[in-house]
Parts: structure tokens; C-alpha cells; sequence
């Protein structure tokens, strides 16, 4: 890999990212590599300055935070087909991060990438509009959203917790209608975030697929539902006389919904792309330590192994 132009993003207000940052690229910068550093949070986004400045093409983002600080740099990067080496300082679980302890030795990491000695990972996302009305061949009312983990169709309101009526549609088929608290539709790599906690399934992450989950659906009967990647999933508020219905990507607001609005889910045309320093990666040791399985605290021995 060629090192002529980095971003460097870490989590906003956080002492120990923004110096990690400030050690990165003064090493980065020692190598003739130029750099673009900024703070990455809810009230600070640096991509779209990164990306307008850029004069030349952007060859890796490192992104110093947690999971959110992550996801926040693949909904910017993807499309432009811009690597990200996660690295989770200050974070809290870090499925989507390289751990701190095998980023000590920032030299040997950047040796390591001048020598192509790193996997790439491809990971699934999301892209979703807004419409006016019912039709394959509308223009969209919104912008377009991509997530990494899931959108969420739910209703937000200061003063009380309001119970949302949502009809799913599925290639133009209508499915269901969900009363509750709303609706995740997740990729795999979403499937242990918001999706798990709604007991919705775990898919591995090189999976291509789509997963719905309701969230607190008043009828038994309502369960998550795992769909190929070619589906379109769309999503109509059905008695929402106080406006309050809401689409969020990745835990952030998006935009509101109004009644006779839909929202299309489907497979985005990009895919993030995540540096790999551990070797020996493995996705179901991560989901041992992360997620604190048994088997990470009590172990049996098994004999008929040897």
C-alpha cells in the first residue's frame, strides 16, 4: 500500500484518541506522507472537508474511537472506496476496531502496510431513500442514507413513548403490518448491535443478506425475518397524527417521515472496507470476548479432543 495522503479521525473530545492521532501523523509525516486530522463526533464531522481538500486520492483512514467513531467514517468512506484502520481508543466493545494492544508499535504498522502484510475485509451495507406515494418509478424526496449496521424506522418524541404502526412491504409485496416500538433492518455486520439486543439472529459478517427485526411488536407472532440481498424493503407510517416518526442510520437521526411517505431499504452498491492487522482473525473468537459467552469464563475440558 501507498502512504502519499491519510485521514486521520479521532473520536471528538477524547484526550487519549486525539493524541494517538497527533502520534500517528507525525510518524506518517516522517515518511512523506501527508495528512488530513480532525475530530469525528456527534457535533463534528471532518469527512466532507477531507474529501473536497484532498489533492490527490486518499489511500487509508485511520480512525482512532470506538464502534460509533467507526461507523460514523464508513457511511462517508465507502463510496469513495477508501480503507479504514479502526483502532478502539476510548471505545467500549469494538467489534468493528483493531484493539489498541495491537496498534503499540505504530511503526511496525506502517511498515506492515508499505509491505502489504494486512487483509482487506468487504463488508455489506445499506443505502435507503424516502418517497412520496406508491410507485417503482418515483424520484426520491431525501437524500440517499447508508448505513453499516442497520436503519431504524421508530418515532421520537420529548415528552412520551409512542407506539408506531408501520406496513413492510417486500419487493412491492406487503407483508405485515407492525404495531410497537418500531423496526431494525440490519446487515450482518448490524446483527450484534441494535438487532441483538431486539433478539434478532447474529449473522456472520461476510454474509450478504438482510435481516428485520421489530422492536417490542404488541403481537407474539411478529419475528425477525432474514431476506437475500437483492430485496427491497419498504416501509409506509400508518397513523401518525403527530408527525413523529423518524428514520435513523446507524443510532443517528436521518430525516423524518410523514404519512404517505415510504422508506426503501435495499443493498447498497459500495462496501466498506476494514484493514486487518491481527493474524488469525477470527469472527466467533470475537463474538466470545465481546458478547462474554460461557465458554470466555467457564471452561470444561474436552477429552475427546485428544
Amino acid at each position: 500500500m501507498q502512504l502519499k495522503q491519510v485521514i486521520i479521525a479521532y473520536k471528538a473530545r477524547d484526550a487519549q484518541s486525539k493524541r494517538w492521532a497527533e502520534i500517528c501523523a507525525k510518524q506518517l509525516e516522517n515518511r512523506q506522507c501527508h495528512v488530513l486530522m480532525g475530530p469525528s463526533g456527534p457535533k463534528d464531522n471532518p469527512y466532507p472537508v477531507f474529501l473536497a481538500s484532498a489533492g490527490q486520492p486518499i489511500d487509508l483512514a485511520l480512525v482512532l474511537g470506538g464502534d460509533g467513531t467507526v461507523l460514523t467514517g464508513a457511511r462517508h468512506l465507502a463510496p469513495a472506496g477508501i480503507p479504514i484502520l479502526g483502532v478502539n481508543v476510548g471505545g467500549h466493545l469494538g467489534f468493528l476496531t483493531e484493539s489498541v494492544e495491537e496498534f503499540q508499535d505504530t511503526e511496525k504498522v506502517w511498515d506492515r502496510l508499505f509491505e502489504d502484510r494486512y487483509a482487506i475485509q468487504r463488508r455489506m451495507m445499506l443505502q435507503a431513500a424516502v418517497f412520496e406515494g406508491y410507485g417503482p418509478n418515483l424520484e426520491p424526496v431525501s437524500e440517499r442514507y447508508l448505513a453499516l449496521n442497520e436503519f431504524c424506522v421508530k418515532p421520537a418524541s420529548a415528552d412520551r413513548m409512542i407506539t408506531s404502526i408501520l406496513e413492510m412491504e417486500i419487493d412491492g409485496e406487503v407483508v405485515d403490518q407492525y404495531v410497537g416500538d418500531g423496526l431494525i433492518i440490519s446487515t450482518p455486520t448490524g446483527s450484534t448491535g441494535y438487532t441483538v439486543s431486539a433478539n434478532g439472529p447474529i449473522m456472520h459478517d461476510g454474509m450478504e443478506a438482510i435481516t428485520i427485526t421489530p422492536i417490542c411488536p404488541m403481537s407474539l407472532s411478529s419475528r425477525p425475518l432474514v431476506l437475500p440481498p437483492g430485496s427491497v424493503v419498504s416501509i409506509w407510517p400508518l397513523g401518525d397524527y403527530d408527525l413523529s416518526t423518524k428514520l435513523w442510520t446507524d443510532g443517528v437521526l436521518a430525516t423524518s417521515i410523514w404519512p404517505g411517505h415510504r422508506v426503501d431499504v435495499r443493498m447498497a452498491d459500495c462496501r466498506a472496507k476494514f484493514i486487518i492487522l491481527r493474524e488469525n482473525n477470527s469472527y466467533y473468537q470475537t463474538l466470545r470476548e465481546k458478547l462474554l459467552w460461557a465458554g470466555t469464563r467457564v471452561r470444561y475440558s474436552n477429552n475427546h479432543r485428544n
